[in-house]
């Protein structure tokens, strides 16, 4: 079978080998937990608790902002401390609700539906909603908006992002082996809502047992398949994983329902299963604990709210001097300052380097090997774009189409020159953004 791809990406050290074989193992937290309200695109979540508000684990705690937004429920039992600013992993000081745990993990009843082919599209969406189901794989979109485009009948693919093609990161493989039926379940959701579609897994090919495992399950199934992709990175990127699975291309301005698909990673696939069918808005996801540097790596189901140092602990601390800290993979995350920080919705792991070999390259001058282009999804210059934005040339960074890296990296880590142009493209693309944004509200006014 021919493995579906896109062109440029990189090979990176996976990694995986450290917490790719440990289960999945419940993990209770101790005393406090922080829940910011923004852990999603969109407007930031309303508290609907003060402090010294009793809770239950299931209650919601926050109501969605707006149409683009999300709510936040406890995952634990206990009394609201308070509604202060904390800071979050990408560095940013948000307001979060302070729960201290009573140990008790009481729930609230959750009502669940028997059976699920008969609920209307409005009452599948109202339910995804209502559960604060976001895309878990990072991004935090809201779910049911992403499930109501403006043309429902021209989707004719949902692609479930199996690649998880960055390095380490082991969690979306631990869900697709222990709990593969509440995965297709939550695809054959998404298909109630779109006739016209099939559902497609899209698996990289270093996870053969996961490929085995769901054409196994789904081999009964005409509208489900499975896809095996090439194991390269940012194999999972949407906008590569429905060039590789459809042949089809969109760009910055297009959405992928203009090219007729909606893509959910795993998390979130098995978060609208437990909306729809068990009636559980999200409270938990699954978590990875890894790098050279901890002591036992490994997957958790966690309570969101929950602390990075809470679950280093758990995996028994560093057994190495930890070099570089990472919220998430090392391609696309973020370094930590430090491990007070609590997790999200939209966190999947905490990774601990013995070396931080960015820092301790020496930058050179570019020698024109043309790698970077090479190795871009997007097919841009990557130097020439790092340099406009070095320079501030803002005109001539959106004539070579700026705006349409999707940060990936991997020019950055093909750079034999060793330049750090991602983030120099990142930075510019962040400002255009800003101007923009703020002089579409200008023009409103």
């Amino acid at each position: 079978m021919s493995l579906k791809t896109f062109k440029g990406g990189v090979h990176p050290f996976e990694g995986k080998e450290l917490s790719k074989s440990k289960p999945i193992k419940e993990l209770l937290p101790k005393g406090e937990l922080v829940f910011p309200v923004s852990q999603h695109i969109g407007a930031p979540a309303k508290p609907v608790v003060a402090g010294g508000d009793t809770v239950l684990r299931g209650q919601k705690i926050a109501e969605a902002g707006g149409f683009v937004s999300s709510p936040i429920y406890s995952s634990v039992s206990g009394t609201v401390k308070g509604i202060e600013k904390r800071r979050t992993a990408t560095g940013d000081m948000v307001d979060s609700i302070i729960i201290e745990s009573d140990g008790n993990f009481m729930e609230v009843g959750f009502e669940g539906t028997d059976d699920v082919t008969k609920l209307s599209n409005e009452q599948i969406i109202g339910k995804i909603r209502e559960a604060g189901v976001v895309g878990m794989g990072g991004a935090g979109f809201p779910t049911h908006v992403k499930l109501s485009p403006k043309e429902p009948e021209k989707i004719d693919h949902i692609i479930a992002n199996c690649a998880e093609c960055e390095p380490y990161l082991t969690s979306d493989y631990r869900e697709m082996m222990e709990e593969p039926e509440k995965l297709i379940g939550g695809m054959k959701i998404v298909l109630q809502l779109f006739p016209k579609a099939k559902g497609v897994f899209a698996i990289e090919n270093n996870k053969s047992d996961c490929i085995e495992k769901l054409t196994e399950l789904t081999k009964d199934d005409d509208r489900l398949s499975v896809v095996p992709l090439l194991t390269k990175y940012p194999q999972g990127g949407e906008r590569t994983i429905i060039h590789a699975v459809t042949g089809r291309d969109i760009n910055s301005k297009m959405l992928p329902a203009d090219a007729g698909c909606i893509v959910d990673n795993v998390a979130t696939l098995i978060a609208i299963y437990d909306a729809v069918k068990l009636g559980i808005p999200v409270m938990n996801r699954v978590f990875t604990v890894t790098g050279e540097a901890v002591c036992e790596p490994r997957n958790y189901r966690i309570c969101i709210g929950t602390s990075y140092e809470e679950l280093l602990e758990a995996s028994g601390g560093l057994i190495h001097e930890a070099k570089k800290e990472i919220s998430g993979g090392p391609m696309m995350g973020f370094a930590l300052y430090g491990l007070d920080v609590p997790t999200t919705k939209t966190t999947s792991a905490l990774l601990c380097l013995t070396e931080d070999e960015a820092s301790e390259y020496q930058e050179s001058a570019c020698i024109n090997c043309g790698r970077c282009v090479e190795a871009c999804p997007e097919r841009l210059v990557p130097s020439r774009l790092a340099d406009f934005a070095t320079h501030g040339q803002k005109e001539e960074f959106e004539k070579w189409y700026g705006l349409e890296c999707v940060e990936c990296g991997s020019c950055s880590y093909g750079c034999p020159a060793r330049r750090p142009l991602a983030q120099h493209i990142k930075t510019m693309k962040k400002l255009l953004l800003a101007e923009k944004k703020k002089a579409a509200a200008k023009d409103k006014k």
